[in-house]
Order: C-alpha cells, then structure tokens, then sequence
C-alpha cells in the first residue's frame, strides 16, 4: 500500500509540475508572439504566416508528449522530435533576447520605438539565433574525451582503463548511424570495461527496435555494465530491462558484481522511491577490493563517502545541455557536472554523451571519459 501511495504521489507530483510548465510556455510564447509581430518589417500576410510556423514547431512538441509519436512512420516522428525539442531552444533565446530588449527600454538605453517594424533588429536577430544553434550542433557533435588517473592503495593485481559515458539517449534523435560512431570512439580506447550510469534509451524502445541498436552494442569489443536511468522508466522499465538483455548488456539494479579486483554497484534509479539504500548494497562487500558506484542521478553525494565508495559515476545533468540552463543545474546539484571529491570518495558527474531533444550544445559539452586505475 505505501508503495502504492508512493507512486500516485509521484504521478501528481510530475502532472502538477507539467501542468504549470505547460501553462508557463504559454504565457511566455504569447510575449514572444508580441514581440515578433511587432518587430518584423513585414505584412500582416507574412507576419502570420510566421507566427503559424512557430504554433506548428510549438505543437510538434504536444505531439512528441503523445503517444500519437508511435503511430506515424519513423521519418515523421523524427521530424516531429526534432523540431518540436529544438523549437524550445530557439523559443528560449528569442525570450532572452526580447526581455533583454525590454530591459534596455526600462532603462532608456534606446526607445522602443527603433524596435517597431525594423529590418536591423529583425535581421540581427536572425543571424545571431542561427550561428547560436549551427555552432551549438558543431560543439554537440564533436566527443570530447576526459581522462581521470586514480592511484589506490586498494587491491588491483594490474592497471585498468575504465571507459565510462551516460546519457546516450539512444532514439528518434540518436541514431543508429551516430551511435555507430561513438561505438568506434569507445572502441578505438580499447578499454577493459565499459561503465554506462543510466539513459541509454531517450523515451522509446520503437526507434531501437526497427534500427536493430542492439547489434550495434554487440559491436562494443569489452564487457558492459550499466545502471538504470530515468529515462528507462519513461521507455518502460521492463520493456528496457529486456533490451538491455538483447544487447549483451549486464544492468545492475540494486546489485553488486565484481570485474576481476573491482567492486561494481549499479543502483535503481531515484525515480524508484523504492530502491535499496546504498548502506544495504555495501554492508557485505569486501573492502579491500576498489569500489566502483553506477548511480544516474548526483543526488546524496555523501551517501557514497559514508559508504566507502572510491568512485562514483553519475550523469543525468546534462550539464543543463545549453546556457544559461547549466546555471541552474549548478544551483540545484552539490555538483552538476565533473571531478568533485567528497570524503575519501571520488565523483565523475558527466554531462553525457548523447543528449535529449535537439542536438546543440552552448557551453556545455558531449563526452566521454576514460578513468585508468593503478596502484
């Protein structure tokens, strides 16, 4: 029953908070809707043609929350994906930029007037959004490797080098083509194991299946260990488990296994308020051997350090994907993203190396990161 109660609080939680978000879009797009029909030096015709285009990029979004998604050929629903994710990114920088306008007249810095029906701001608009998002897609689309060296007094008979990445994001937006690259990238390390802290599926197991993605993991030339992410529960957590399987793929959910000398905990995802703790997963465990921990969500970092953990690895963050989001990611996580070390314990929270929603990336980066351990 109480874990019952859990769930139904967690769905009014997550509905409450769409509702609000929802309504929050809302709101802000008919400021932005004002602002463009005021500043382009168009027609009535033109203007509305416009404004139509984006309520339809707008919609797509709606779309792509419905199941109405897995209903159209694939092609379709990747549009839909793809314009409906980019469009809040282009939405957010045209509300940052009008607000920014808007407080530059507060201030008397220049006249609203200059802003009506005017080609220089119309046009300089244009030209910065578009250079933001192509050089956003560039940086996205270069992997960048991150290296991390720990020396342990703890048992390990020879030096290993861990590959570990998050967040893949594997779907409508990440194809098998793309994936086939950063499976050349993880392979060209040549590493001992490869570490993967949860979202392997963006939302659907649809787009993996008639990709047949999981051949493409068979193609990974070392053993694979992962955690459970949020998204796998979106995706449906049983429907995931069973691709994870398909792909060769060892999932810990709430389990411990060992690679030779390492110790490898891979925790439920938080999104389950009933997973074990991390007190109960460690209380057997030989601590003599280094302790490696597969946690997808960087909450309660000092779990870990009380347990004896020597390294966790987490993702989920995104690292906010685009500025100023990465802000925001900073005030709500102890750390949102990179080295951080708590305690006797080591921390890696990776900004990912897919991404979800459109692919651009603004002072963040895509990566992976490979950790060499030795005495």
């Amino acid at each position: 029953m109480r874990g019952l109660n859990n769930k139904k609080n967690i769905l009014i939680t997550t509905m409450t908070f769409i509702i609000i978000f929802l309504l929050l879009l809302l709101v802000i797009h008919a400021y932005v809707y004002w602002h463009v029909w005021t500043m382009l030096p168009f027609t009535s015709t033109w203007k509305t043609a416009i404004l139509s285009a984006m309520t339809l990029s707008f919609a797509c979004l709606f779309l792509y929350l419905s199941p109405a998604q897995d209903k159209m050929p694939m092609m379709i629903a990747r549009f839909v994906y793809e314009l409906g994710t980019s469009w809040l990114i282009i939405f957010l920088y045209l509300f940052l930029i009008y607000l920014l306008i808007d407080i530059c007249i507060i201030f008397h810095l220049f006249s609203r007037s200059i802003t009506i029906y005017s080609v220089p701001f119309s046009v300089g608009i244009t030209m910065f959004i578009v250079l933001l998002l192509f050089c956003g897609n560039v940086r996205y689309n270069h992997k960048y490797k991150r290296e991390l060296d720990i020396k342990t007094s703890k048992f390990v008979k020879k030096p290993y080098k861990l590959l570990m990445c998050s967040d893949l994001h594997l779907g409508y937006n990440n194809t098998k083509d793309e994936f086939k690259r950063w499976v050349d990238l993880i392979n060209d390390e040549k590493p001992d194991i490869i570490l993967i802290a949860g979202d392997i599926i963006d939302g659907n197991i649809r787009p993996l299946e008639e990709e047949n993605i999981a051949k493409v993991f068979k193609s990974l030339n070392a053993p694979i260990y992962a955690c459970l992410g949020n998204h796998e529960y979106l995706a449906g957590k049983e429907r995931s488990i069973s691709f994870y399987k398909e792909c060769g793929i060892q999932l810990l959910v709430d389990s411990v296994t060992t690679f030779n000398e390492l110790n490898i905990i891979g925790r439920d995802d938080k999104y389950n308020p009933s997973r074990q703790s991390l007190h109960t997963l460690t209380k057997s465990l030989d601590n003599t051997r280094f302790t490696i921990l597969l946690d997808h969500q960087p909450y309660n970092l000092e779990e870990a350090a009380s347990c004896g953990i020597d390294l966790q690895l987490s993702g989920h963050t995104h690292h906010g994907q685009i500025w100023p989001i990465n802000w925001v990611t900073d005030i709500i996580y102890e750390c949102a993203y990179g080295e951080y070390d708590k305690g006797k314990t080591k921390y890696f929270i990776s900004s990912g190396l897919g991404i979800w929603g459109g692919k651009f990336r603004i002072c963040t980066t895509s990566e992976y990161l490979v950790i060499n351990i030795d005495k």
